[in-house]
């Protein structure tokens, strides 16, 4: 058993907002914010059931993404999470205890790699640099590991070099996948203009309540997996039998939730706007040998009018920016009893059912889960009528 002290770059480190707080006490905290949201938009709090504590509150996260930069203007080359409230400003954070060791390892291995070649970071102001990200995913019930270095196509990284270096750490877990992505873009983001793969493959495998998911490189996917069961397992509990009816699964992903209702559901559709996870939606459908499935890639506002079969029941899993009151005025238009709300954002989600109220559908059940303990995360499931 590892034994957990206070982070030691907590004071810097953007992460995490609850490091040396007591769990019940950040528990309550998060509990108390989302009702303060739901009383302020005039949401009935009797039917919330509170926050379901965490099942891990270290080493739960799956991915991570990090960025090149410095402490200090002119400091050494650091790899990891902005700065609190200081943007250019990057703390290096190969001790983390949210994630799994492997990522310390690949993240200090990878630091002390390029300080040793006197790589440059990317600045910001100047657009000049070489490196950029480090993204870091794995699969929990698979045990792979998938290495994405995100730089400049400016010359001179030593991609033999880095791969061997990869190669001679030892690891929990096994790694599947070594990957340069190319990136010039102006914005501070991991976008991807190339991918050259430097080893093995540009995706690893993961599992899901049996069901089978390959996870691209650039796909959305739950960031953890024993939690996202759990809430999965619940809250389709809440919904009755989809026994021979058509479902929306809105804002679908790569398509988990699609997939667990098609094995009793006439048909599910699946929208996504983000194209590689509507293709991993698609293959791991095939994978998992489900045919009643149709993943249709844009964006909800546009393309539920394209849908000829009306739906029976209705599932929604918008991103924390929440759904546009448009989308919520065509999908109460529909007339279905029951509506099954999935949330990452207790602000966004109280507005939106703010708005379901005025259309008549009232939550009869909210249920919150802490799934990313030490943040300010949390995830949220409403069932509407």
């Amino acid at each position: 058993m590892e034994n957990f002290k206070k982070c030691p770059i907590s004071e810097f480190c953007g992460g995490c907002l609850y490091q040396g707080v007591p769990y019940e006490q950040q528990r309550a905290e998060k509990e108390n914010i989302i009702r303060e949201q739901l009383v302020r938009h005039q949401v009935d709090d009797s039917v919330f059931r509170g926050l379901v504590p965490a099942l891990s509150e270290y080493r739960y996260r799956n991915k991570m993404e990090y960025t090149f930069g410095d402490f200090e203007i002119g400091g050494e080359l650091t790899l990891g999470m902005h700065k609190k409230k200081h943007f250019m400003s990057i703390v290096t954070c190969d001790e983390c205890q949210l994630v799994p060791m492997d990522f310390n390892r690949v993240l200090r291995a990878t630091l002390d790699f390029c300080i040793d070649k006197g790589y440059s970071f990317y600045h910001k102001k100047s657009h000049q640099g070489l490196l950029r990200n480090l993204v870091v995913r794995h699969g929990v019930k698979t045990h792979e590991l998938l290495v994405n270095i995100v730089t400049s196509s400016e010359d001179g990284f030593d991609e033999a070099g880095y791969l061997t270096m990869l190669q001679g750490i030892k690891l929990d877990n096994k790694l599947v996948g070594v990957l340069r992505t190319f990136n010039d873009s102006l914005a501070d983001a991991v976008i991807n203009e190339g991918v050259k793969i430097l080893y093995g493959r540009d995706y690893y495998n993961e599992e899901i309540l049996e069901l089978k998911f390959k996870v691209n490189a650039f796909s959305f996917f739950q960031t953890n997996i024993k939690a996202v069961e759990r809430l999965y397992s619940e809250a389709l509990a809440l919904i009755p039998d989809p026994d021979a009816k058509i479902v929306y699964d809105l804002y679908c992903g790569t398509g988990t939730i699609s997939q667990l209702m098609a094995s009793k559901a006439k048909k599910v559709y699946g929208i996504e706007i983000v194209q590689d996870s509507i293709d991993a939606a698609i293959d791991n459908a095939k994978m998992n040998g489900i045919d009643n499935c149709h993943f249709i890639c844009g964006d909800v506002k546009a393309k539920l009018d394209e849908v000829t079969e009306k739906p029976d029941m209705i599932v929604v899993d918008p991103p924390r920016m929440g759904m546009h009151d448009k989308v919520v005025e065509m999908l109460a238009s529909y007339g279905i009893e029951q509506i099954l709300y999935i949330s990452c954002n207790p602000n966004t989600m109280a507005m939106n059912l703010e708005k379901f109220a005025e259309l008549g559908y009232k939550p009869r059940v909210i249920k919150a889960y802490d799934n990313f303990a030490k943040t300010k995360h949390v995830e949220s499931v409403t069932l509407l009528s």
